[in-house]
């Protein structure tokens, strides 16, 4: 299975992401993230709960490392990307970023585990999973950066 990269996914800002002066509050970047990185799977052919419960197995947030450049305020339409940059035996790293028109308002790496659903100890992707992550990898601008 193929998909666009990088994978957009479009949300809005609601008075609930918000802080009292209408500026979205910094923890919902993460939750924003999380969202789209569930659709990208999902978009991929794997929804969260077949996972855990189909195949015992989960993907967790081992690390991130995420930068505000400017903020988002409530109404605003946003667009979340995700592209994946590294795929290992057992983990993912992913470039995130979040956009107003075209605007970067905040990026991130994120670094996800592979675990066991059950026992949450860490495991190898599966096999099947693999062969589909690994032509998904992009040599990300910021990893080039750094290189």
């Amino acid at each position: 299975m193929s998909i666009e990269q990088p994978f957009i996914w479009p949300t809005r800002v609601y008075w609930e992401d918000t802080d009292a002066g209408g500026v979205v509050y910094h923890a919902r970047y993460v939750a924003f993230m999380e969202r789209a990185r569930t659709e990208w799977m999902r978009a991929l052919g794997w929804g969260q709960e077949a996972m855990r419960t189909g195949g015992g197995q989960v993907f967790v947030v081992r690390a991130m490392s995420l930068d505000f450049h400017k903020p988002a305020r409530l109404d605003d339409a946003l667009t979340v990307s995700v592209e994946l940059t590294q795929c290992r035996r057992a983990s993912l790293v992913m470039a995130q970023q979040v956009r107003r028109d075209g605007q970067l308002l905040a990026s991130a790496t994120v670094r996800l585990a592979a675990v066991g659903a059950e026992d949450f100890r860490p495991q190898p992707i599966d096999a099947h999973m693999l062969s589909v992550f690994e032509p998904l990898q992009v040599q990300h601008e910021s990893l080039r950066n750094k290189g």
